[in-house]
């Protein structure tokens, strides 16, 4: 089930268009939420498009995926910097040069400063694979199941300075099977990823939600997001 902080998703009268937002999208391996977001945007109704794939890893499948989609993509390999600042330097500038105006991190494996989280300021987002405030970090899903939860999911939250401590849009939850190990729970709580993340997404853009609204909103309660458009 999906839940959101706010109420559901009107859409688009008819007859109105709406101007797609460029979004970005970071990646560091497979790109699998990638993958979700890039099939949402390429709904005529949906209100945003991918205006470039970035990764700080060379090797990252998800690079090659994009490329045979006919997606821009870049890659900015984080080991050929001095500093987080200097590497966030040019990750900008790529981002900027490509157009984009909001960014959706998608299993992307470094964390940012603040001086770049605050440039970025309310069009970055990220998914994570527990309810938060639960289980921030890594390992969330062998962690959940050490800890007897019965209940596990994902989150899509704004990124603030702080890991995974960023005002929550929206969560979606799996219950936890007796026999479930790390990897068939993984597995069931990323099928909900990648429902969550372009619904959540689609929610912000379409309803101009900004990081002090979700702070002020509290945790998210049981309000079905409904479908882009």
């Amino acid at each position: 089930m999906i839940h959101s902080l706010s109420d559901p998703l009107s859409g688009t009268p008819r007859g109105r268009t709406r101007e797609k937002t460029p979004v970005g999208i970071l990646i560091s391996g497979r790109g699998s939420n990638m993958r979700a977001l890039v099939d949402a945007c390429e709904a005529a109704d949906y209100p945003a498009s991918v205006r470039l794939i970035l990764s700080n890893d060379p090797a990252a499948p998800g690079l090659a995926w994009a490329a045979e989609q006919g997606l821009p993509t870049a890659v900015i390999d984080h080991r050929a910097f001095a500093s987080r600042a200097a590497f966030e330097t040019t990750l900008t500038a790529r981002l900027m040069a490509a157009g984009v105006e909001f960014i959706c991190l998608a299993g992307f494996m470094r964390l940012l400063t603040a001086g770049f989280v605050q440039m970025w300021r309310d069009r970055l987002l990220n998914i994570h694979p527990s309810l938060l405030p639960a289980y921030k970090g890594l390992n969330t899903h062998a962690r959940a199941l050490a800890a007897g939860e019965r209940e596990h999911g994902c989150s899509v939250h704004f990124v603030v300075p702080e890991m995974d401590a960023g005002p929550i849009i929206g969560q979606a939850s799996v219950p936890v099977l007796p026999d479930d190990t790390p990897e068939t729970l993984a597995e069931r709580v990323l099928t909900q990823e990648h429902k969550l993340y372009p619904a959540c997404l689609a929610a912000v853009l379409a309803g101009h939600r900004t990081l002090e609204a979700a702070r002020a909103a509290g945790a998210p309660h049981t309000a079905q997001l409904g479908p882009p458009g």
